[in-house]
């Protein structure tokens, strides 16, 4: 009975900080930015309300700082945009670079190896990102595939009933945004596009899978077309100069 007791009192611990965290009192958005195939950006937007720092004596402050230490560690960094908002923004240099650093921020280990004077003991989000490219000569072609389990932000009693819906409390979103805009599937999300940037919003209490394909120009496919046309047609002028060969005396 008291074991009942102690699980049906933690859970209820998670439903408030959870409720306090997603209902008005943190804006939650992480996107994925592109400027070419080789540069871009991991970019995550946090704002806070004054209640959340109020009610949780300081376990805001120390998650804001855990996140500040994940970013430096990623030779990322944050800015304060104002007194309840931060912005930070973790840069990649390839898609096999944005993959690593992506779910590196993202885990459960990393943010452990963090030290902090208050512990966190925030609900367990699984996360996982594939970047896939090809080079088409011209043009390259990025597929990314992103599997995210909320299942631990479902708040449910011991006996397994669920306490309270997550979606009424909770509103978590994922972008990408490429120069010539993204397309995709989703499952268990729900997409829409912003100009060239699409936004999922994902479904808490659930696991969420999403697939976005995009071309973007390929800066060292270019660059060689624009040196082979260069040496071409300085061979032509070249040959069009020379005088003609003379013909043998017979």
């Amino acid at each position: 009975m008291l074991a009942k007791f102690t699980r049906l009192f933690k859970t209820c611990v998670v439903l408030v900080f959870v409720a306090l965290v997603t209902s008005g009192c943190v804006n939650y958005d992480v996107g994925i930015h592109f400027d070419s195939p080789n540069r871009g950006a991991i970019v995550q937007r946090i704002q806070l309300d004054d209640r959340l720092s109020t009610f949780t004596s300081g376990t805001a402050q120390a998650w804001l700082s855990n996140i500040d230490q994940r970013v430096k560690r990623l030779q990322g960094k944050t800015r304060k945009l104002s007194n309840q908002e931060v912005l930070a923004t973790i840069p990649f240099s390839n898609g096999q670079d944005l993959e690593k650093k992506f779910n590196q921020y993202f885990s459960a280990e990393l943010a452990a190896k963090i030290r902090s004077k208050k512990p966190l003991d925030l609900p367990k989000i699984d996360s996982k990102l594939q970047v896939k490219q090809g080079n088409f000569i011209l043009f390259e072609r990025t597929r990314l595939i992103y599997d995210v389990d909320l299942r631990s932000l479902g708040v449910a009693a011991p006996d397994g009933d669920v306490l309270i819906n997550p979606s009424s409390l909770l509103e978590l979103q994922f972008s990408v945004d490429a120069p010539w805009g993204a397309s995709g599937s989703t499952k268990n999300s729900a997409v829409r596009r912003d100009g060239k940037r699409v936004i999922w919003t994902l479904q808490p209490g659930q696991q969420n899978h999403i697939e976005t394909a995009f071309w973007m120009p390929s800066p060292l496919g270019i660059g060689t077309v624009i040196v082979i046309a260069i040496v071409a047609a300085g061979i032509y002028f070249k040959n069009q100069q020379l005088p003609p060969a003379a013909k043998p005396a017979v």
